[in-house]
């Protein structure tokens, strides 16, 4: 497989630079989820040769400066994130240990670790594209499992004090029915936000925002089931067998309940990081809730005729997830082809290359030719990077942030040459 830079096309390359309105190609739109307005497509920066040209005008120069302190944003979100994390148990553990005991704690702990997992590896799959930083993931986990988990616990009697009940039924009824939709979610989606303004350069899409949706839920189900798994132990008469339905009502029917209930603001929130806009992230924070609490609302509402319910509208809920999934992902691999394209018209990557990066079965192939001269780990890099490329790639085209972006896009080239180096030599 070629690694190294091509050369272009004869001709002066396009000025990637230059005003708006530059050729637009029939196929800068693959898809829906990457759609370009002409007039902010810009052509890929030309390649002349190795080492590469510089390319960023003097006047974005300063933005060089910005875009190396966004890398300081991820360190300052992992920090804040652990140490409210660390904070939350305080109040989460008691809780936790007042209601299931410390024998119904520890086996609860141990049993909410199975849907967990599941949860986790449906996360690893979608994630295989372009993986998310693994500190942005365990922000996302600590926020679900701990954050999230005591902010319901901090809002949740002001929710109750202000309305009145006839009786302990109609308590618990508001409780599963309004209550837990809407303070949970909000307390789950707050961790969405705070990623999507904090750390928005990891953050470029519907499929991340799938990603870190489901991670925070996963996180957030971990502790409730750890509370259901142990109140089954600690409060019946006949914990084992109370333990089993419990188990496998919340662990083989329903692992990913409140990941799909995320999941749905998280896609929201993840369209609207495609535009790069603040006020649009927080828009589509509110909005994304409003599905998020309804799904809950829905499934805690479901009584007597619950098997019913389950079947005919659960069930189906669950393979529309899992097909919107899917299209995320095809959708993602046509952006990503793309955009490489793109840049290997103007010479960074040879057709063939694109082909090899652009498909799992391509990538698969390019890890065994590099396996073969134990070079895979480099070759993994590089096909990191050339996805983050796409991306940058697509951030510039939505036109917001143009010069930052750019000034990413030139570092991250930088980086592909020096990535071919180290696959090739």
């Amino acid at each position: 497989m070629p690694t190294y830079p091509q050369q272009p096309s004869p001709g002066p390359p396009d000025d990637p630079y230059r005003g708006a309105g530059g050729y637009f190609p029939g196929q800068a739109n693959p898809s829906w989820m990457g759609h370009v307005q002409p007039g902010n497509y810009r052509a890929a920066p030309g390649h002349q040769g190795s080492p590469v040209a510089p390319v960023i005008p003097p006047q974005v120069e300063g933005s060089l400066v910005r875009a190396a302190r966004t890398r300081g944003g991820l360190v300052g979100v992992t920090v804040a994130g652990s140490a409210l994390a660390f904070l939350s148990l305080f109040l989460v553990i008691p809780f936790l240990l007042s209601n299931t005991g410390a024998a119904g704690f520890l086996i609860g702990f141990v049993a909410s670790l199975i849907p967990l997992s599941v949860v986790l590896l449906a996360v690893h799959i979608i994630d295989r594209w372009e993986p998310e930083p693994k500190r942005l993931l365990f922000f996302a986990f600590t926020w679900g499992a701990a954050v999230s988990v005591a902010v319901t616990l901090l809002i949740q009697p002001f929710f109750v004090i202000a309305f009145q009940f006839s009786d302990v039924p109609d308590l618990q009824t508001y409780m599963a029915t309004v209550q837990a939709p809407v303070v949970e979610e909000f307390a789950k989606s707050l961790g969405l936000l705070i990623l999507l303004l904090a750390a928005r350069r990891h953050f470029d899409g519907p499929v991340d925002g799938v990603v870190f949706a489901f991670t925070i839920a996963g996180g957030f189900a971990f502790t409730e089931n750890i509370l259901y798994f142990g109140r089954a132990i600690a409060e019946s008469s006949s914990p084992a067998s109370d333990f089993a339905q419990v188990f496998f009502l919340r662990s083989v029917m329903s692992p990913f309940a409140h990941a799909i209930f995320t999941g749905t603001t998280g896609l929201i929130m993840g369209f609207a990081a495609r535009r790069w806009h603040a006020g649009a992230s927080v828009g589509a924070f509110f909005v994304g809730l409003l599905p998020a609490m309804f799904l809950h609302n829905r499934w805690n509402s479901m009584g007597q005729g619950f098997l019913l319910d389950y079947i005919f509208v659960q069930v189906p809920i669950f393979v529309l997830a899992v097909g919107g999934i899917i299209l995320l992902r095809v959708a993602e691999k046509r952006l990503t082809r793309q955009r490489l394209l793109e840049y290997s018209a103007a010479g960074w990557f040879t057709p063939a290359e694109v082909q090899l990066l652009a498909t799992r079965a391509g990538r698969r192939t390019a890890l065994a030719w590099a396996a073969s001269s134990g070079r895979k780990g480099q070759m993994r890099e590089f096909l990191k990077a050339a996805t983050q490329l796409a991306n940058t790639r697509q951030r510039i085209l939505s036109g917001r942030d143009v010069p930052l972006h750019q000034a990413e896009e030139r570092q991250q080239l930088q980086r592909i040459v020096t990535l071919r180096e180290s696959v090739t030599r």
